[in-house]
């Protein structure tokens, strides 16, 4: 049963527009409060509130509709991202309780134990606490975690801590947009995608900390020039891609040029587009758009084995983003 049928859209792509969630929010008080380390004020990838002196309590919740067609795999994948927003942050998933919204009069509900099997994996490869949780009959599937972590208040990765000068770091190559958006539309598997959407970000996010960054984000749906526009922002800087230096998972090209983009890729590029100064060719803004499920992190440092893809400098009036 080919679960990506069920949904309108998959993955991270299928988030709500960055634009229009952000005039929603526009309206929204936001809470206040000298423990809370980390509100909406930015739009970082999680809440941070601090407990004592060295311990904060780190929140979030992630989930989605299927972004491939295996039941398992999607467990493993949208447990993974959900759990990132707290890596990003720079702390440690501590426990966490599923989520699940499933059409049982049109999938089998079998197959959801197979999708809360993966997320049950996952997490214990990442040693957070899977207990308990939450469903509804819905009439498209959605899975996802609702994940509290622990971390140090003096050692936070938060997406407005840039500095220019500063080299930006990718963990993870882009692209499962593309694949994913080939995978919904003709049944193929890319298990490089898979492979990339499952590893966690959890070493990067200790290597990061270990090396005294203090600057990170997760490149999730809003894309890799989404969420470096929101840092840069959030920062007062401007952030300059080396394009040249992004890396692509194997076959991300060849299937955008047969037509496979996701809807989320182009509404990214439309809602960064007027902060972004680029001298490369409309299609690869639009990858470097490409709407991600589960990716990396983009670390405002630099850490070993990964690719330098660019750096913060200071602000330019308008510009949030150059791409060369």
């Amino acid at each position: 049963m080919r679960l990506t049928q069920f949904a309108a859209g998959g993955g991270c792509a299928c988030k709500v527009p960055p634009g229009e969630l952000e005039r929603v929010l526009a309206d929204v008080v936001p809470a206040t409060g000298d423990d809370l380390l980390v509100g909406v004020e930015t739009g970082d990838d999680a809440a941070v509130v601090r407990l004592d002196g060295d311990r904060a309590v780190v929140m979030t919740t992630d989930f989605f509709t299927p972004v491939v067609d295996d039941p398992y795999d999607w467990g493993r994948i949208a447990a993974a991202n959900a759990m990132s927003d707290v890596w990003a942050m720079g702390g440690d998933p501590l426990v966490a309780v599923n989520l699940l919204g499933w059409p049982r009069d049109k999938i089998p509900f079998e197959l959801a134990a197979e999708v809360l099997r993966g997320g049950a994996d996952t997490a214990r490869e990442a040693g957070c606490h899977l207990a308990g949780g939450h469903s509804i009959d819905d009439p498209e599937p959605k899975y996802g975690l609702a994940v509290t972590g622990i971390a140090d208040p003096a050692r936070l990765l938060r997406n407005d801590a840039g500095r220019p000068g500063v080299p930006l770091t990718l963990t993870k190559p882009l692209g499962v947009g593309v694949l994913n958006n080939r995978h919904k539309a003709t049944g193929e598997v890319f298990p490089q995608a898979i492979a990339s959407m499952t590893a966690l970000n959890r070493d990067a996010s200790r290597a990061a900390l270990a090396a005294g960054v203090v600057c990170a984000t997760d490149v999730t749906g809003f894309g890799l020039l989404g969420h470096l526009h929101k840092l840069a922002r959030a920062s007062g800087v401007t952030a300059v891609v080396d394009s040249a230096a992004v890396p692509y998972l194997d076959g991300v090209r060849s299937s955008y040029a047969e037509g496979f983009v996701p809807g989320g890729s182009r509404r990214n590029l439309d809602w960064v587009r007027p902060h972004l100064d680029a001298s490369v060719s409309e299609d690869e803004l639009v990858l470097l758009a490409d709407a991600q499920t589960s990716g990396g992190l983009l670390v405002a440092g630099e850490l070993p084995g990964h690719p330098v893809i660019g750096e913060l400098a200071p602000a330019e009036a308008g510009v949030t983003i150059r791409v060369r």
